[in-house]
């Protein structure tokens, strides 16, 4: 029989899990972890192009990276060819490569899937597409589940969101790229389940009785709802399912794009566009790594010399050319997560060049996402309405996904169908545990 599991390929954090058929064992594929079973959707791929994930990707890059010196080369890119109505010419296009760069962290992969304009990225001489970088990932995951199994694994269940996309082709187009990425990854056999579906499988298995259960399935990435007859196998049944491309990274955003560019300059001195839009890409986790150009740099430094807010540019610089910017994420990150289970909470960063505290409070938090609050409850009654139910007639709802556990989600769903409704299931598992049980099925 062929060994098949179950991968939780997330935004934020992704999961191997086997099921035996009593009982679901999460892998521990990430050792270096304080939680072993969960691994971060990160991927860090060395000048001699060999990748690392989860915890160790993210070591070894503050090892290789923060503080450390550069060195730019202007090198040749290639050429365009300009053709007008009586002219032509070559036009040779160079680019400016810090050839001292260990490495490149990338993050929230599985967010590309939902860009089509995404086709992938240089990495030092070599281009990755979306679906090679993915396949990396995937295989090494893979080999670590392996590893402990003590056997080959033939084929997978992936769990994917309800939507990649709004567009039923580009949505397709997504999902093949991470099945095509699994099959290069090793895995022989690769189906799909929904996340919000896996993670009722998983709830179901404590259910003595049916029930009408919704799903609130809320990640890094996406929110994920399904409403399902649960509780007698033979007669499972999907009433409906809607989904909503905004999560925790959007929360991120949120909180940076509100509360901290000041920090870097905006409002503070008068910038020219250039510099007014090179401080708003800090939100953008994406973009700021490929602002450490020797151009950005003579810039930042004459305005740091002319502008009324040199301490607050200084620190942009600082951000962007000591490689700070995924630490400044976490600390924003760090600070989200703790607003769950307290009031108040500090965003600080401490590194040469760069001292930031902000006291934020949770009123504040919910605050700035209020925009993100209103389309979530539309979504949840979109959903009870396209089951043709009233919010009464749904015995439970189910909150899972690191995002589920923000208390301004919570107040919400008590809201709408009673604090004695809502449930909580592990926020980062059950969507693992959910795909093994498919996978186990067939």
């Amino acid at each position: 029989m062929t060994l098949r599991v179950g991968i939780d390929f997330g935004t934020s954090n992704s999961g191997v899990a086997a099921y035996d058929g009593r009982s679901v064992h999460l892998l521990p594929v990430d050792p270096h972890s304080a939680m072993p079973g969960v691994i971060k959707t990160i991927l860090y791929i060395t000048r001699d192009q060999r990748p690392y994930v989860g915890q160790e990707a993210v070591e070894l890059y503050y090892r290789q990276n923060v503080n450390r010196l550069r060195r730019f080369v202007k090198k040749w890119a290639g050429e365009i060819d300009v053709r007008g109505s009586d002219m032509h010419y070559v036009h040779d296009v160079y680019t400016f490569v810090d050839e001292l760069s260990p490495g490149r962290l990338l993050q929230y992969i599985k967010t590309a899937l939902r860009s089509p304009g995404y086709q992938g990225t240089q990495i030092f001489d070599r281009y990755y597409t979306l679906g090679e970088i993915i396949t990396l990932y995937l295989h090494e995951l893979k080999r670590r589940a392996e590893d402990l199994l003590h056997e080959k694994i033939g084929g997978v269940v992936l769990g994917r969101p309800v939507q990649f996309h709004s567009d039923p082709e580009l949505d397709r187009r997504a999902e093949e790229t991470l099945r095509q990425a699994a099959l290069e990854a090793g895995f022989a056999q690769v189906s799909f389940e929904l996340e919000p579906v896996a993670a009722a499988l998983d709830y179901e298995q404590g259910l003595a009785r049916p029930q009408t259960s919704m799903i609130f399935d809320f990640g890094g990435g996406t929110l994920d709802i399904t409403i399902m007859r649960l509780g007698d196998p033979a007669h499972r049944q999907v009433y409906a399912s809607r989904g909503l491309g905004i999560a925790g990274s959007d929360f991120d955003r949120a909180i940076i794009e509100k509360r901290l560019l000041t920090h870097f300059g905006l409002g503070r001195a008068s910038l020219s566009p250039e510099l007014q839009e090179l401080v708003h890409a800090v939100a953008d986790w994406s973009a700021l790594p490929d602002l450490s150009t020797p151009p950005v740099r003579l810039r930042l430094e004459k305005a740091i010399l002319e502008s009324g807010a040199p301490a607050r540019l200084k620190a942009l610089q600082a951000l962007i050319f000591n490689d700070l910017a995924f630490s400044f994420y976490n600390a924003v990150e760090t600070a989200k997560i703790n607003l769950s289970s307290q009031g108040v909470a500090v965003i600080g960063l401490k590194e040469k060049d760069l001292d930031l505290w902000e006291l934020y409070t949770r009123r504040q938090f919910e605050t700035d996402i209020m925009e993100h609050r209103q389309a979530v409850e539309q979504l949840v009654l979109e959903a009870v309405a396209a089951a043709g139910l009233e919010p009464p007639q749904v015995d439970a709802v189910v909150k899972t996904g690191g995002s589920s556990n923000i208390p301004a989600f919570g107040a919400l769903l008590e809201g709408l169908f009673g604090a004695e409704r809502v449930r909580s299931s592990d926020a980062f598992s059950s969507v693992t545990a959910g795909l093994a049980i498919r996978a186990m099925q067939g």
